[in-house]
């Protein structure tokens, strides 16, 4: 191992071997603690916590070096699981891996009768049917349209809409508003 490498890992691991260290001292207090049972060391451990960090120097008992060893190692694998998942929205996935929808993503969605269907674009429909035979495919049926003046809101999202609301199994209604009153 070259020295630059060795100084590497010697910093990276440097924060876990200091509360490790600390935690030693931690394993002392409760060594130190009076009573057998646990809830009369952690009354104790009070008076106890003071007299084991009286020294600086970490504890060299057996048991104090495993608490800290302990304590350090759960440290390093708590920051290990949290780092590893980084940046990673889909797992087992390479980042970045986000794909344009297909048809046969929303098919489960729509109506096999074109009647029985909200129309969202020339290729996308939402069935109205608010309890479709797979549960994991029911959607909520509110649509807000929003868009600049001239971008074809009423021409092609809400006339095609209207004219379709004659579904006799899924009976509809619309909320139109028109603040310019061009809606006939």
């Amino acid at each position: 191992m070259r020295k630059a490498e060795l100084k590497r890992l010697v910093i990276l691991n440097l924060p876990y071997a200091a509360v490790g260290l600390v935690a030693t001292n931690l394993g002392e207090a409760w060594r130190l603690a009076e009573g057998n049972a646990a809830r009369e060391k952690i009354l104790s451990l009070i008076y106890a916590i003071p007299q084991a960090f009286g020294n600086p120097l970490p504890s060299i008992h057996p048991l104090d070096l495993l608490i800290g060893l302990l304590c350090g190692a759960g440290l390093r694998l708590a920051v290990y699981l949290r780092g590893k998942n980084a940046k990673k929205f889909r797992h087992d996935q390479e980042y970045g891996s986000a794909r344009w929808g297909q048809s046969r993503d929303i098919a489960p969605f729509a109506d096999p009768l074109f009647e029985n269907n909200v129309i969202l674009t020339r290729t996308e429909f939402l069935t109205m049917n608010s309890r479709p035979a797979v549960p994991k495919t029911a959607r909520n049926k509110n649509v807000l349209i929003v868009g600049g003046s001239g971008s074809g809101k009423t021409r092609f999202w809400l006339t095609p809409n209207l004219l379709q609301c004659t579904s006799k199994t899924y009976p509809t209604s619309f909320v139109v508003t028109d603040p310019n009153g061009n809606l006939q």
